[in-house]
């Protein structure tokens, strides 16, 4: 089989099962070409794209602007490694920085990496600026959380199948129940070597769920009043997703460590970075971290371009608007439903709850019903549905695509 070739749609999904690794349990759809809010099948049919590659194409799908970025860069360099300088990492740097507000930005190329590099910088500080006697450092984080899969991050999941019979796990990081503030200050009042808070400020992964109104606000208080850094993990719920440029941009909160990645290249290259001031990234030093694709010259002009067309076309308020509208519309919906219970989100990032237990699979029939319909979404935790669809989605093709999610709900009603 020529690699060129053009492969049905069982094709490639023997293809894949045969010869990939198993660790994905994909909607069965073969994607072939996508464009703005729509991907198209290697048949041909067209499908609105509810999951945005996890929100990694939040300015829609090959968008013209980042996509031009990518080929004239890749014309010219596309990787030098850290061992020299480029003529696009101090731009890139530069712009990002002050997009965000930041003194410094570490460069990294996916999301798990980026948490990997803020966890390391955390550590560092907190040992050499705090005082913490040497690997007694502890990190809070929460339950339910979704950073990423490697070894040092599942450590800390709660979730058994992302670490089950991956020890021996790593030390140093204590689990609260996430939206409580009381478990916060009692451990930040327990315990003096906590050098960090990691937080999603909403748990997408989980299910999207939402912190009661005040939490981020409160937790950063705190954190600054035991000299704790308060690090968000803003991969998923970064620029533009939720309403405002940032998720904490809602309760007015500048993290001391700033994590993003996905939408940071719109979806065209694999871009992630880690923003923090001086205060807090002076701790790395030369040979301290490093990556040799991370600040690479093609993800740098690809990130300007991505930054660029947020702001341009106002991606955050687009999403606060048309988020209000899915809301509202679903909530008519749910009030008469045997199906749909609950929606919540903020955005354009928002999950319905179906009724029914985590292990069923009525949320993953209602994908496949959804997609029949010309619409893709993939449940999470069993009987939840995300739904985040690229944010420059217009009303219009809200409204459509909300009468199909509804027109499918009463497929399933009793």
């Amino acid at each position: 089989m020529a690699v060129l070739e053009q492969l049905t749609s069982q094709q490639a999904i023997e293809l894949e099962n045969k010869y990939g690794s198993n660790t994905y349990h994909p909607l069965p759809v073969v994607l072939s070409k996508g464009e703005g809010v729509y991907v198209w099948d290697v048949d041909g049919k067209r499908y609105y794209d509810f999951l945005s590659a996890y929100s990694a194409v939040n300015q829609g799908h090959c968008h013209p602007k980042i996509i031009n970025a990518l080929i004239e860069q890749a014309k010219t360099i596309t990787l030098t490694s850290r061992a020299f300088y480029n003529d696009k990492l101090g731009l890139y740097e530069k712009f990002t920085c002050e997009y965000f507000g930041f003194d410094k930005l570490l460069p990294m190329n996916s999301g798990a990496e980026a948490v990997e590099a803020a966890l390391k910088v955390c550590r560092k500080w907190t040992y050499e600026v705090k005082g913490v006697p040497e690997n007694e450092a502890k990190i809070i984080v929460c339950n339910n959380n979704f950073h990423g899969r490697t070894t040092t991050i599942v450590s800390f999941s709660s979730d058994s199948t992302s670490n089950k019979n991956f020890g021996p796990y790593s030390d140093g990081f204590i689990c609260i129940e996430y939206d409580n503030l009381e478990q916060l200050e009692q451990v930040l009042k327990s315990n003096p070597n906590v050098g960090g808070f990691l937080v999603e400020p909403i748990q997408g992964e989980a299910g999207v769920y939402v912190p009661s109104e005040g939490f981020l606000a409160k937790a950063k208080a705190l954190c600054e009043a035991y000299n704790v850094l308060f690090i968000a993990d803003e991969i998923q719920t970064g620029i533009a997703r939720t309403g405002k440029l940032l998720a904490v941009d809602h309760e007015n909160v500048k993290p001391d460590i700033l994590i993003l990645g996905k939408a940071l290249s719109g979806g065209a290259y694999p871009v992630s970075a880690v923003l923090a001031n001086n205060n807090v990234m002076k701790v790395m030093t030369p040979g301290t971290h490093g990556s040799t694709f991370g600040g690479n010259p093609l993800a740098a002009a690809v990130a300007i371009a991505a930054l660029e067309v947020v702001e341009d076309e106002q991606l955050a308020e687009n999403a606060a608007t048309l988020g209000e509208i899915f809301r509202s519309e679903l909530n008519k919906y749910i009030k008469t439903s045997s199906v749909a219970t609950l929606v919540r989100g903020k955005g354009l990032l928002n999950a319905v709850v179906i009724n029914d237990t985590e292990d069923g699979d009525t949320a993953w029939k209602i994908c496949l019903a959804l997609r029949d319909n010309g619409l893709i979404a993939k449940p999470t935790h069993g009987n939840i549905i995300r739904f985040a669809p690229p944010l420059v989605m217009n009303k219009e093709q809200l409204l459509d695509c909300i009468d199909i999610i509804t027109r499918t709900f009463k497929q399933f009603e009793e």
